[in-house]
Parts: C-alpha cells; sequence; structure tokens
C-alpha cells in the first residue's frame, strides 16, 4: 500500500487511491485494512498528489510549446514568460520528487515503514504547494500575460514562511532572466524584442492619416485634379522623413509595481536614444564617434547580467546600474543635441516662427494673405497661404531657402458638419460673434524636425507651440487692425461723423491691445526663452535639457493664458470684441446710419463689460503666489493707473483723458 501512497504522490490513482468528483485524490471509504485516523493523514498527503499532478499538467501545456499562438489560443495563456514561470516551476518541484525517491529507498529498506515518516519527510510541502496553486489560479483567472506574471509572483512571494518565500523567488528569478534579456536588447542595442506584446514598453504609432474631407474631392478645375491629389503632390519628401521617426512609450498595465513609474521611464529614455542612434534616418552630415554607449555595450551587458543572477530584486542596485547606463547616454545625447546639432539654433528658429519673434515678417504676412485667411477655407487656401508666407519672408530679406522649406503654414479644413475636426464651435462661448469661421482659427505651423532633434521638438510639443502661435498671431492682427483704424480715423477727423466716442473706444483698444502684446513678447516669451538658454548652457545631461524644455512649453500656456479659462475666455472677447469694430470702421459710410450707431454702442457695452470682468480677475489674485504673472499683465495694463481710477473699465467716453499707450514702434514687436 505505501508504494501505492508513492504513486499517489506522483497524482496518479489506483485501487486505494481514486479521484472524486472534483478531481483530488482521496482515499477509498470504509476499507477494513485502514484505521480512521490514517485516512486522515493519507488524505493529507494526497492533497500533496492532487497538487503535483496539475502543476505537471499546467507545464505540460504551457512550459514546453511554443510562445507563438494561434488566433485560437489568443484568448488562451501564451508567451515567453509564461514559459519561463513553467521553468522556474518545473525548478522547484525538482526536491519533491527527490523527496519521493528518497522515500521510496527507505520503503524499499524498511517494509513496515509508518506513514508518519512519509509525512515527517514532505511537511515543507504542505505549506509551499497551496501557494504555488493560489499563483496558478491568479494566472488563469485574470489571464496574465507578460510583465504581469512577475507582478502576480511578485506578490505572492511576500509571504512569512521561508520556504515558500524562497521557492516563490526562484521562479521570479527565472522569470527575471527572460526581463533582463529584453533590457539588454533595447537599453544596449535598441531593439525592443517583443514579439507577443509582453514588455513594459511598446512602440507607439505616430504616423498621421488625414482622412479626405469633402472639400478635398472637389474639383479644382486644374484638369480634373482633386483638393486631395493636389495636397499628396505639394507634400514635400521632408515632411514625410520627420514624420518616419519611430516612437516609444511605457504600458502601464504591464509594468510590475516593483519597478516604479521613474525608473521605467529612465529604461525608456535610454533605448529610445539608443534606436534612435541606430535608426536609419540620422542625419548623415553628423559626427560618427563611436556608439552612444561609447563601446561600452559589453560592460554594461554584463552588469545587466550579474542582476540576473542574484537571488532576490533590489530596486536599489537596479536603479544604479541603470543611472550609470542612462548618465552616459545623457552625456552623450547632450553632445549630439547641444554641440552637433544646435539645439539652441533650431529653438531660436521655433522662437522667430511660433513665437513670433520675426514680428516684421508677420506683419507683412497679415498684410499678404488678410484676403485668403477672412474667408471661408478651401482646398487651395493652404497652397495660397504658403506663396503668401514665402513672399513676406522674401520681402523682409529672409532668403534662407532651407528654412522656407523646414517651415510651413497649415490650413485644416472642414469635416462635413462644417466645423473644424477637433474643435468645438466658438459661437456657444462667444456674444461677437463673427458670421463664419475664417481661416485664421485653424492657421497652424508645421516645422520639419531633423534627426536627433525629433526627441526633442515632438508632435506634442509642435501642437502646443501651435496653440501659442495662433493665439499670438490673433493679437497681432487685431493690433495691426487697429492701427489701420487710427489711419482710417485721422482721414475721416473733420468729417461730421467723428464723435469723441469712437475715438476714445478705439484708443481704449489699442492702449489694451498693445500692452497686451509687450507683456507676451517681453514679459513671457523673452524671459522664458532667457530661462531655458540658461538652463541649457548650465547642464551635460540632455534629459535636463528636455525636462527645462517642456517646463518652457507649459509656463508659455500658462503664462499665455491658454490654461486659466476664465482669463483665456475673457481675453478672446476682447479682441473679437476689437476685430468687429475695426470690421464696423471699415465698411461704416461717412456719416454712419443709425444701424451702425446702434452697433457701435453695442460694442462699446460688451467692450466695457470685458474690461471690467478682465480687471476684477486680475486685481483678485493679484497677491496670489502661484499667479505672478496675472499681477504682471496688470502691472501693464495698469502702469499708469488709469485702469483703476476708470473703475476697472475701458471704453467709456465719458473721461476727459485717454490713456497712455505704447507707441507704434514698440508696439510692432
Amino acid at each position: 500500500m505505501l508504494h501505492e501512497l508513492l504513486l499517489a504522490l506522483y497524482g496518479y490513482s489506483g485501487n486505494v487511491f481514486v479521484r472524486n468528483a472534483k478531481g483530488e485524490l482521496e482515499v477509498v471509504a470504509e476499507l477494513p485494512f485502514i484505521h480512521p485516523s490514517e485516512v486522515t493523514l493519507f488524505n493529507r498527503l494526497c492533497q500533496l498528489g492532487t497538487h503535483y499532478r496539475r502543476f505537471e499538467e499546467f507545464i505540460r501545456k504551457y512550459g514546453h510549446r511554443p510562445a507563438t499562438s494561434s488566433v485560437a489560443g489568443l484568448r488562451d495563456l501564451h508567451g515567453v514568460y509564461l514559459r519561463a514561470f513553467c521553468s522556474g516551476l518545473d525548478e522547484i518541484l525538482e526536491p519533491y520528487r527527490e523527496t519521493l525517491v528518497a522515500v521510496e529507498h527507505d520503503i524499499l529498506a524498511d517494509p513496515h515503514l509508518p506513514a508518519t515518516h512519509i509525512q515527517s519527510s514532505l511537511q515543507e510541502f504542505h505549506l509551499m504547494f497551496p501557494a504555488l496553486a493560489g499563483v496558478l489560479d491568479q494566472l488563469i483567472s485574470y489571464k496574465a500575460h507578460g510583465c504581469y506574471i512577475l507582478e502576480i509572483v511578485h506578490k505572492s512571494a511576500e509571504f512569512g514562511v521561508p520556504s515558500v518565500k524562497c521557492a516563490l523567488q526562484r521562479i521570479l528569478k527565472t522569470c527575471h532572466h527572460v526581463l533582463y534579456n529584453q533590457l539588454t536588447a533595447w537599453m544596449l542595442h535598441g531593439q525592443l524584442l517583443d514579439h507577443y506584446g509582453e514588455f513594459f514598453i511598446h512602440q507607439l504609432k505616430v504616423a498621421r492619416q488625414i482622412k479626405p474631407s469633402e472639400s478635398d474631392e472637389d474639383d479644382l478645375g486644374l484638369a480634373g485634379v482633386t483638393g486631395r491629389q493636389l495636397k499628396q503632390i505639394m507634400q514635400s519628401p521632408e515632411s514625410q522623413f520627420s514624420s518616419s521617426f519611430e516612437q516609444f512609450g511605457l504600458k502601464a498595465e504591464m509594468l510590475p509595481s516593483y519597478i516604479t513609474t521613474r525608473v521605467a521611464s529612465k529604461i525608456l529614455f535610454v533605448g529610445e536614444s539608443v534606436h534612435m542612434f541606430t535608426s536609419e534616418n540620422r542625419k548623415p552630415t553628423l559626427i560618427q564617434t563611436g556608439t552612444i554607449l561609447r563601446n561600452k555595450e559589453d560592460t554594461f551587458a554584463k552588469r545587466l547580467q550579474e542582476l540576473s543572477h542574484m537571488k532576490e530584486f533590489s530596486l536599489m542596485v537596479f536603479e544604479n546600474t541603470l543611472d550609470e547606463i542612462r548618465t552616459c547616454v545623457a552625456e552623450r545625447l547632450w553632445q549630439l543635441v547641444v554641440e552637433e546639432s544646435n539645439v539652441i539654433g533650431q529653438l531660436k528658429t521655433i522662437k522667430d516662427f511660433y513665437l513670433l519673434g520675426r514680428g516684421e515678417l508677420f506683419l507683412a504676412f497679415i498684410d499678404q494673405a488678410h484676403r485668403l485667411l477672412d474667408s471661408l477655407p478651401t482646398a487651395t487656401t493652404q497652397h495660397d497661404v504658403n506663396t503668401a508666407f514665402q513672399q513676406a519672408a522674401r520681402s523682409v530679406l529672409i532668403d534662407d531657402e532651407g528654412l522656407l522649406e523646414a517651415v510651413k503654414l497649415t490650413v485644416e479644413t472642414r469635416t462635413q458638419d462644417g466645423k473644424q475636426p477637433g474643435k468645438k464651435s466658438r459661437s456657444s462661448q462667444s456674444d461677437v460673434s463673427q458670421p463664419s469661421e475664417t481661416g485664421w482659427n485653424v492657421l497652424g505651423l508645421a516645422y520639419t524636425v531633423e534627426w536627433p532633434l525629433h526627441i526633442l521638438l515632438t508632435p506634442s510639443c509642435l501642437e502646443k507651440y501651435n496653440q501659442v502661435f495662433r493665439f499670438l498671431l490673433m493679437v497681432k492682427k487685431i493690433q495691426l487692425e487697429l492701427q489701420q483704424c487710427w489711419a482710417l480715423q485721422m482721414q475721416r477727423k473733420h468729417s461730421e461723423d467723428a464723435s469723441s466716442a469712437m475715438w476714445h473706444l478705439r484708443t481704449h483698444m489699442a492702449f489694451l491691445v498693445d500692452n497686451l502684446q509687450y507683456y507676451l513678447q517681453v514679459d513671457v516669451i523673452e524671459s522664458q526663452f532667457s530661462i531655458l538658454l540658461d538652463k541649457i548652457h548650465a547642464t551635460r545631461d540632455f534629459e535636463a535639457i528636455r525636462l527645462a524644455h517642456d517646463h518652457f512649453i507649459t509656463n508659455l500656456l500658462s503664462q499665455c493664458f491658454l490654461l486659466v479659462k476664465p482669463v483665456s475666455y475673457c481675453l478672446h472677447e476682447i479682441l473679437e470684441g476689437c476685430h468687429a469694430f475695426c470690421v464696423l470702421i471699415r465698411q461704416a459710410g461717412s456719416p454712419m446710419e443709425e444701424r451702425e450707431r446702434n452697433h457701435m454702442k453695442t460694442l462699446t457695452t460688451k467692450f466695457q463689460r470685458q474690461t471690467n470682468l478682465l480687471f476684477t480677475i486680475l486685481s483678485n489674485v493679484r497677491g496670489h503666489q502661484d499667479s505672478p504673472h496675472l499681477a504682471q499683465l496688470l502691472l501693464r495694463i495698469d502702469f499708469n493707473k488709469y485702469f483703476s481710477q476708470a473703475g476697472g473699465q475701458l471704453g467709456s467716453y465719458h473721461h476727459a483723458q485717454a490713456p497712455v499707450h505704447a507707441t507704434p514702434s514698440s508696439s510692432r514687436r
């Protein structure tokens, strides 16, 4: 009977030990030669056999088949990490097999050996096997995949019993071999060896596919050429080149909890940098001085291999090794980006175009393109606008053809429902609504970023720059329109329609817009750009540069009030009111009709209400330490206390003296 008990411990049933309805081994009931006390002992031992049989079936099912899976297999457990888990499980079952062999030798040497001897020999497995069975239950119920298996095993290893903890740590160590192999390929060679989506880093899809809109399919009268075909013809090779860079990101659901997001970000940064350096898109004119790791791949590979042989995972040792690799990569990237790729020159180009640093260029462009963008955009608007932009550039003596090829203007076309894609209708946000949306509202810049600066000037960064660009261009355009209205009013100053109310309203509008323009260009852009350059010059770490650049963009968005909804809404209302005033001045006859006079009074009332609201918002946060830029804007607007003395309201013509505002020369920054 003892030999049949040994077979039951291997998971095989017989005449004495059979399987019940649940598939578990147990002693046949009411056998006359087995004492009731022995039944309890044998049933407890049979539980080990039941667990062992389940472990063996799990290993045979998942541990020896290929990691690839068919369409049907995708619904089942699969992957390299699962095979590593099965390998570790099989390894820790080996002591159990050896114990059974030893027990068999003892039984052959002493046929009268009591069952309690077998019980004492297998005592440690009574705690280990239920814990392992619990891990298998989690793997199956959660359909654990990839690095999530590491998370389950690591949490289960936090067990108080040393034997159980040691066994689970041995399984985790086996699974870590796969992790370290992926880390070595990713961090040292830039290769993402993850055919089954198991790693916590994955490749992002960055190729932008533009769906053809209704206007893109319109026949333009050019020998049957449609708008979409014309866009494809005009698309430059550089734009196709710039969109072909691969980008990677973290997969949060696959990241084990014992590897923090901060550490995972370092792994992502190192791998992205190595991958970028070895990519085929790199700039051929850059100086090649070895690999980005300075030929230390073998040294770092040895360090990672030593980590894989550690009995227990240590986050401190792991992060220290990553920091060595990251420091080497960051210094080489700094040299590559700052010295060889002239990142400061590229940032100055961004400032000149996206942040209107070349104010004379955009003044000329507004003069050239206002007829094209004052109406709804068509399929040819983008081409015409870029032609006007190049003419404006040449008129201000910008003759760098390479620069003009890298910077292009974009005009988003409408969807079939007449709304801008990705934008809400502004008619619901504005009391001063225009008859229709114009090309100015969908105008943007596209900049061709060369290797390796695409890891700094990412598409998301350029989109944020575009938000600032649209706002700055709106302010510049309104400022120019108000100056042109001043010229028209000077021509009509002797007419009978030259009322003081109209003069005061334009003066107050120009006062506010000129000071807003000065605040944006001097207090925000110049100040923040100077801080950015200081940080670039003060470090040799690329990640510090990227962090400084991210802070620069965030500060631009915040201090331009694009992230402060009440102030942003109020400023847009004021600017739209100024635009409506300029349109009225240009279109009104001399003298004005009664309808036009009533419209002028409406604009005056709305301008007074919005400026009062702006003054109230700025005054309430003047002392707040978290919003110093709002206090700075208030200082610019109310530098001579005229705003305060007027009760926080501009546009009223009951005051005897108009505010002093910036001269035309200084306002054309």
